[in-house]
């Protein structure tokens, strides 16, 4: 059995892994460390989930050595905040034994803390694109001294448009730094950008050539699903045998929101990370799904590459990803490190063309997905479900929860105004149809008023009467001066909120 301390790493850092019950390295690190440590440059290509922050992150500390000079020497490049967070944590757990500091720069979060941590000296800087170049053109952050450099995920790069910022910050940095690429694929422009700013690189591939595009150890499931039955669908797998951190994937915020909401009305404890939120709700969501305090975290694509949660055993892709690419990327959140997951997809009518895009790319062999209800008995056997389970696990009795007391008061104030429009639409209602309302402290002529007609209009000819404000009519028929003085109020009543007008 190969050990960290048999690749070269140096033992401080082996007690600090250890410490955390990490002791055997995995494939791609094997073959990653002892070649960076040596200082040769690298392309590794392995799929995500398979350790590629430690195959990097050891000897790049490493060679910075034991008490690096303060400011930084190592630069690591990632495409999303999540990533950003997810790797200053696993390289703050490595230097835990000695003095080397990791400073963490992203958007979303002040400046000011992110400045002093390089004001004070931090050696290895984290961080996004486009808050990096936001500091170093302000001169506060100095890449003339970078002496490692890392690009990760670098497919996701390209997805997200950062190409052209990489290649800024390649430019700020020195020639004869030492550069390792990682990504779990390599298009074209992925490739162009390593030979024109790497030195000689050895690309490395951690696959077994026996093993399909997509991970073994995944269990992959495809349903045409009803998009009305889909929450029905969604919580009954939640109540899977087995089942235990999961994450659900939406196209949209909108969705993702709803759905947290939806789903812990039903019972359920869920969180969710999409850009509707600031990064402090983001990281807290993140930080309870880790922590287990939130078994369900609900996401958009954004935030995928930052969910490293070795324990999520099932993937829910709410609505099918665009390519085979991004489903590769949203199933590789469950099966991490050598354990099995599953993923299940659902897929709309108007999306079956996409399906059998990724069908085809994938070679999964199902060209039709299997149509499936909440009821249908496949999806029971399929995800061992228990027998008779139903989509809500809170008893009836029980008092709704927060969230979805917020999500009746958010509609009310959509609808315009909560309980006062309903108790207007229930007026209006009553008058349109000739009853005369009892609603509350408005009386009949409040309805009346509000559905634009005076009292008078509908007296009989050749009657007179009193229209409750000290207006007489006869014969049906009142002077134009007091319509038109009646009409103001009835105006006023309808803008102000259908309260009746000051007698």
């Amino acid at each position: 059995m190969t050990t960290f301390s048999d690749l070269g790493i140096a033992q401080d850092m082996v007690d600090a892994l250890s410490a955390k019950g990490i002791t055997e390295p995995f494939p791609i690190q094997e073959q990653t460390i002892p070649l960076a440590l040596s200082g040769q440059d690298i392309i590794g290509q392995a799929k995500t989930g398979t350790g590629k922050t430690f195959g990097f992150g050891l000897p790049l500390i490493q060679r910075l050595g034991d008490a690096p000079d303060p400011g930084v020497q190592a630069l690591v490049v990632v495409p999303t905040r999540e990533l950003c967070v997810q790797v200053t944590e696993d390289l703050e757990l490595a230097t835990a034994n000695r003095p080397t500091n990791i400073v963490s720069i992203y958007g979303g979060k002040a400046y000011e803390g992110q400045i002093d941590q390089l004001k004070a000296g931090g050696q290895i800087v984290v961080g996004t694109p486009g808050r990096l170049l936001d500091l170093a053109s302000q001169r506060i952050l100095s890449l003339k001294n970078v002496r490692e450099m890392v690009l990760d995920e670098a497919d996701k790069m390209l997805d997200l448009g950062f190409l052209a910022d990489i290649e800024k910050l390649f430019a700020q940095t020195p020639p004869t730094r030492h550069t390792m690429l990682f990504s779990a694929t390599m298009p074209g422009p992925i490739v162009a950008l390593a030979r024109r700013f790497m030195t000689r690189p050895i690309h490395i591939r951690a696959t077994d050539p026996d093993e399909g595009l997509t991970q073994a150890n995944i269990k992959h499931l495809v349903y045409r699903a009803h998009s009305l039955d889909k929450d029905e669908v969604i919580a009954r797998i939640l109540q899977a045998e087995g089942r235990g951190k999961t994450v659900i994937f939406t196209r949209t915020k909108r969705a993702a929101a709803k759905l947290v909401e939806e789903l812990n009305d039903r019972g359920f404890n869920a969180a969710a990370v999409h850009g509707d939120l600031n990064q402090d709700q983001r990281e807290r969501a993140m930080a309870a799904f880790k922590a287990g305090k939130k078994d369900v975290l609900i996401a958009t694509d954004v935030a995928a590459r930052g969910i490293d949660v070795l324990d999520v055993t099932h993937v829910i892709n709410h609505t099918i990803p665009d390519d085979e690419k991004t489903y590769l990327h949203r199933a590789g959140r469950t099966g991490r490190a050598g354990k099995t997951g599953i993923a299940v997809t659902f897929v709309d009518w108007d999306d079956l063309h996409k399906w059998a895009l990724i069908n085809r790319a994938l070679d999964f062999g199902q060209p039709e997905p299997t149509e499936t209800y909440s009821s249908s008995p496949h999806l029971y056997t399929d995800l061992d479900i228990p027998e008779g389970t139903k989509g809500r696990i809170r008893a009836a009795s029980a008092p709704p929860s927060r969230s979805s007391t917020a999500g009746r008061a958010e509609g009310s104030d959509a609808s315009g105004g909560g309980s006062g429009s309903r108790n207007r639409s229930r007026n209006r209602r009553r008058t349109r149809n000739g009853q005369s309302s009892g609603g509350q402290g408005g009386g009949s002529s409040q309805a009346q008023q509000a559905d634009g007609q005076a009292p008078a209009e509908r007296a009989e000819p050749g009657t007179g009467t009193h229209d409750g404000k000290g207006h007489e009519h006869h014969d049906g028929k009142a002077a134009p001066r007091r319509r038109r003085r009646r009409r103001g109020p009835r105006q006023g009543a309808n803008q102000g909120g259908g309260q009746a007008p000051q007698q």
